[in-house]
C-alpha cells in the first residue's frame, strides 16, 4: 500500500514550486535550465496525477480511478483536443491503460469537451454518450461512472474518472469529494507549470542516500507504486516501503508528490 498524500497538499506544493530556494532561483537561461525545469514539471505532473487516481479510490468509495492527460492523439488534426489514460488505480484488466480518448468521445471525452463534470449510473445502458469503450468497460466490470475535468482557468489539465462495479446514482457527497480532489490536483499542476516557466531552482544538498534508497526513490518519483517498484527490483513491498520512508525522511518530505519535487531539486533524478 502506498501512503495517501496530505489532503492539503495542493496549495503548499503550488507555493513551493513558485518560490525560490535559499540560494535564489537558477538562471533560466543557463545550460539546461529550461529543459531541466520542464522535466521537473513533468515529474511533478506524473506524481500528482498518479496520486490522484489512487486517492479517488481510497477516499471516495469507488472501485476504479483513472486520469486522462491531454495529449495530441495519433492521426488527429492540429488543434483538436484529446487525452490518453495515463494513470489508474483499482483496475483488473489493461484495456483502459494508455487508451486514447478524443474530445466528445465516451464519458471522459464529453467532460473534456464540455469542461464540466458528467456522470451516469450505468455506463453500458447510457444513451447520452458514445460507446467506443464498451469492451474495455465491460472487461473491468464497471457500471456507474463519474468524470471531472481538472480546470486551470479555461484550460483542462486532465480528467479524473471515478467508477464503480455496480449500478448506483452518484450522490452530491461523492461528486463533491471527487471534485475537491480534482481542484487540488489542478492547483498543484498549475503551480508546477508556472515554476518550470519562471523560477527553476538550484539543486540543494541532501544527506547521502544508499544505492537502494536512490533506486527506489527514482522509481517512486516517476509515479510508480510500491508493488510496481518491488516487482521491478525484485524486492518485497515492505522492503520498498522501508527504503522509501528512509529516503523521504532524509529529503524532509511527507508524501510522494513532494518527493518528486525534492528529488529533482536535489539533483537525484534528471
Amino acid at each position: 500500500m502506498t501512503r495517501a498524500a496530505d489532503p492539503h497538499l495542493a496549495q503548499p506544493l503550488a507555493d513551493a514550486v513558485r518560490s525560490g530556494g535559499p540560494d535564489g532561483p537558477e538562471d533560466p537561461g543557463g545550460p539546461g535550465g529550461p529543459e531541466l525545469a520542464a522535466r521537473a514539471a513533468e515529474l511533478v505532473r506524473d506524481a500528482v496525477l498518479g496520486d490522484l487516481a489512487r486517492r479517488v479510490v481510497a477516499e471516495c468509495g469507488v472501485d476504479v480511478g483513472l486520469v486522462g492527460v491531454p495529449e495530441p492523439l495519433p492521426g488527429s488534426r492540429p488543434g483538436s483536443e484529446g487525452m490518453v489514460l495515463r494513470h489508474w488505480a483499482g483496475t483488473r484488466a489493461d484495456l483502459l491503460h494508455d487508451a486514447p480518448v478524443p474530445a466528445g468521445v465516451g464519458l471522459g471525452g464529453r467532460a473534456l469537451a464540455e469542461r464540466a463534470p458528467t456522470w451516469v449510473p450505468d455506463y453500458r445502458a447510457a444513451t447520452t454518450i458514445s460507446h467506443h469503450y464498451d469492451e474495455a468497460v465491460a472487461a473491468e466490470g464497471l457500471y456507474a461512472m463519474l468524470t471531472v475535468p481538472l480546470m486551470d482557468g479555461g484550460a483542462v489539465r486532465g480528467v479524473v474518472y471515478a467508477s464503480l462495479r455496480s449500478v448506483v446514482p452518484f450522490g452530491d457527497v461523492r461528486i463533491s469529494a471527487v471534485g475537491a480532489l480534482a481542484k487540488a490536483a489542478a492547483r498543484a499542476l498549475a503551480g508546477a507549470a508556472a515554476w518550470s516557466r519562471e523560477r527553476p531552482r538550484k539543486a540543494v544538498p541532501v544527506p547521502p542516500l544508499t544505492p537502494r534508497e536512490h533506486e527506489v526513490l527514482r522509481w517512486a518519483a516517476t509515479g510508480r507504486t510500491n508493488p510496481e517498484i518491488a516487482a521491478r527490483l525484485g524486492l518485497t513491498c515492505n522492503t520498498v516501503t522501508g527504503y522509501l520512508k528512509s529516503a523521504m525522511h532524509k529529503l524532509g518530505v511527507r508524501n510522494r508528490t513532494e518527493l518528486a519535487v525534492a528529488a529533482r531539486e536535489s539533483g537525484l533524478v534528471s
